[in-house]
């Protein structure tokens, strides 16, 4: 099985044998956090397929020789605040996905940082022992290691079972983030629920999913950018939205640690200055 994810506006690609086998179309032109940080002024195949080969030569991605020490990305990603959050005491443990592993469980700061710093939709993905192995010597338990599955809400109730409470989900759609709900409910642990991978959610999806999550990165969804009602903000041009205390005190510890100057002030929110979104959504 060939390892699939979507990135650069939801372009999926293959990659099998640690080659790009195949590249789909992206749903926007222009990203400008990968304008910020690669110099893609418009977001073509080729130049999804150059960012994906950078990632697999950079950091091993999809490959044997993946790199699980991998430092700060972005100020306020979703791995970063989950790192911070660890740190901090604010939650026990954290459910995520890394390609070559699947679902992952830990409560390791850097090991959460490692695997989600570059990672963006991973949409299936297949075994690789040495990722799995690197895990494991980082205090990383995969949940299925031997079809490296991606299942957060079997993430949730394994992570339940080794005792964890407050424990980090990240969903990429409604039913996913329903169903932790319930299971939280059920188990009586806190999730905390934060959601990524959004762009491609219908604006009835997102509205639901907003009902449901205590985090939201806005990627290059509209519908977020419309429908969200946040708590807290931070960023202006790939926004994260924090729309629950939990997860307002989860991004705001997250801004403790940034060393960079952080401007903390009060006002209607979101804000969305236009020139800084993405363009030319095919939606």
């Amino acid at each position: 099985m060939p390892h699939v994810m979507e990135m650069l506006g939801t372009s999926r690609v293959t990659v099998a044998d640690g080659k790009v086998v195949d590249v789909g179309k992206s749903r926007i032109r222009w990203c400008p956090l990968f304008d910020k940080l690669h110099g893609i002024k418009e977001i073509t195949e080729d130049a999804v397929r150059t960012n994906m080969e950078f990632r697999i030569a950079e950091l091993g991605m999809f490959t044997k020789a993946r790199n699980l020490d991998v430092d700060v990305f972005v100020n306020f990603g979703a791995s970063e605040v989950m790192m911070t959050g660890l740190r901090t005491g604010l939650i026990d443990t954290t459910v995520t996905a890394c390609d070559g592993a699947g679902t992952v469980i830990t409560d390791n700061p850097g090991l959460v940082q490692g695997m989600g710093a570059q990672i963006s939709g991973l949409v299936e993905t297949e075994p690789i022992q040495e990722i799995i192995d690197g895990i494991r010597e980082r205090s990383g338990t995969v949940v299925d290691p031997d079809a490296a599955s991606i299942d957060p809400a079997v993430g949730v109730c394994h992570a339940s079972e080794l005792g964890y409470r407050r424990i980090a989900v990240t969903v990429i759609d409604p039913a996913t983030a329903l169903l932790i709900r319930r299971i939280e409910s059920e188990l009586g642990i806190k999730a905390i629920i934060i959601a990524a991978h959004i762009t491609a959610l219908s604006r009835s999806e997102v509205q639901d999913l907003l009902d449901l999550v205590d985090i939201v990165t806005g990627c290059a969804s509209k519908h977020v950018r419309d429908l969200v009602n946040p708590l807290a903000q931070v960023g202006t041009a790939i926004p994260l939205f924090a729309l629950t205390q939990a997860g307002k005190e989860l991004v705001i510890e997250r801004a403790k640690e940034i060393e960079t100057p952080v401007l903390i002030n009060t006002m209607p929110l979101p804000v969305l200055p236009e020139q800084k979104q993405p363009a030319g959504w095919e939606l």
